[in-house]
């Protein structure tokens, strides 16, 4: 059985920065394309970001790109997103999720076959 397991949110505030993990169990996050996503209040779930199986290559959404980093530790498999200069704009549930194609098809949330609980982000003013 695949689990993701995210953790790592919290309440901060403009400017700061937090790092999101996704630890899995149940398959090996290198064998597959994963992402991260996010959930505002009365919004669709919407793509952030996606790695590759390499881990070479990166998607980054044009509200994150040049803040957030994702990255995977093949040893402990995990997936983590660095979150750097943080927004108000920024709250939403986070969730990760392991993806059924190769990276340029993971921007669709209908494309991801696991997902974890979500864990919440707060950037307060």
């Amino acid at each position: 059985q695949v689990q993701l397991v995210e953790s790592g949110g919290g309440l901060v505030h403009i400017g700061d920065s937090l790092r999101l993990s996704c630890a899995a169990s149940g398959r090996t996050l290198d064998r597959s394309a994963t992402g991260w996503f996010r959930q505002a209040p009365g919004q669709e779930r919407a793509f952030v970001t996606a790695i590759s199986v390499s881990g070479n290559t990166a998607y980054y959404d044009d509200s994150v790109k040049g803040r957030f980093t994702i990255s995977r530790d093949n040893a402990k498999n995990t997936l983590y997103l660095q979150m750097n200069n943080l927004t108000p704009e920024d709250t939403a549930l986070y969730y990760c999720g392991i993806c059924r194609y190769s990276l340029y098809n993971c921007r669709a949330d209908t494309n991801y076959d696991y997902w974890g609980q979500g864990t919440q982000v707060t950037v307060s003013s």
